[in-house]
């Protein structure tokens, strides 16, 4: 494993990290619009640094399809609330979930560290954005589809393989067009042009993105494969997105996108002890 450089941050080998989600959007999945509101939002930063978040992730569009959102309407959304971020939390690494390219650009003059692009390059020019500011790049995998467009049918030969060669080779373009090889990460992008069989097979062979060396970030939290696993709405799913995101860890992933940070901190926090990379915090337990 190599070191991840995001910000002012150094996460070296074996280093789990929490990204927090923060959604501007009335819209959301889950949050249905909670943090839509620019002091509720402020409100959640604070308390995810609080809970121990290493990572924020800040989105102006809801992923799935829904209203149109102009660029304008986004950038109203996220610019001014990531200068913010960076006035209460400098050291903070902050992550923006965006594929345009003139997002990309404004939020890292704001003071982004992190391009999220959950679109796997879309906008072919994002990825000259991250390369311009300097900050770090998410490359992902949707089978093709277009921006907030959902899967339907989709079909792989060895649905492992095609992400691994479309992040890998997203990655490396980003390499060539100058964005910092450190600051790289890639992205499974469960659910994102998937059926819920194939993230469940992404998240059994996770270990074969790790293998790559490219950091591996997952953002399974209370996604769809798992409410269609365990037959549980969005408000029920947190104990399977722990699970998943156990495995996650366990198989080699480093960054966790997750809503709920205390929870994930707290079994992060175990794995690393129980895979050797971290000590306990106490063992007094029959030696004392």
């Amino acid at each position: 494993m190599t070191d991840l450089r995001l910000g002012q941050r150094l996460f070296g080998a074996g280093e789990f990290a929490v990204m927090a989600i923060v959604n501007r959007t009335p819209d959301s999945f889950f949050d249905r619009g909670a943090t839509y509101a620019t002091d509720a939002a402020y409100a959640a930063i604070d308390q995810a640094v609080a809970d121990g978040a290493d990572l924020v992730d800040i989105g102006g569009v809801k992923a799935g399809y829904g209203e149109p959102v102009s660029e304008d309407e986004e950038l109203r959304r996220t610019v001014d609330f990531v200068a913010g971020i960076r006035e209460r939390h400098p050291s903070l690494v902050i992550s923006v979930d965006t594929y345009r390219s003139g997002v990309a650009r404004r939020v890292a003059e704001a003071g982004a560290d992190l391009l999220n692009d959950t679109w796997a390059g879309s906008d072919p020019d994002l990825v000259h954005a991250a390369a311009e500011y300097g900050t770090g790049l998410v490359c992902s995998h949707v089978g093709g589809l277009s921006p907030r467009t959902d899967p339907h049918r989709m079909a792989y030969d060895d649905v492992v393989a095609d992400v691994i060669r479309t992040t890998t080779g997203l990655a490396e373009r980003a390499v060539a067009a100058g964005v910092r090889r450190d600051g790289i990460l890639i992205d499974p992008t469960h659910d994102f042009g998937k059926n819920t069989l194939q993230s469940l097979e992404l998240t059994r062979r996770l270990d074969e993105l790790a293998a790559t060396g490219w950091p591996v970030l997952v953002a399974v939290s209370n996604k769809d494969f798992i409410g269609e696993t365990l037959e549980l709405p969005p408000g029920r799913r947190g104990n399977g997105t722990l699970a998943a995101l156990s495995i996650s860890a366990w198989l080699g992933a480093r960054v966790f996108r997750v809503h709920d940070v205390p929870a994930a901190r707290q079994a992060l926090d175990l794995i690393a002890v129980l895979r050797g990379t971290a000590q306990p915090a106490g063992t007094r337990r029959s030696l004392a």
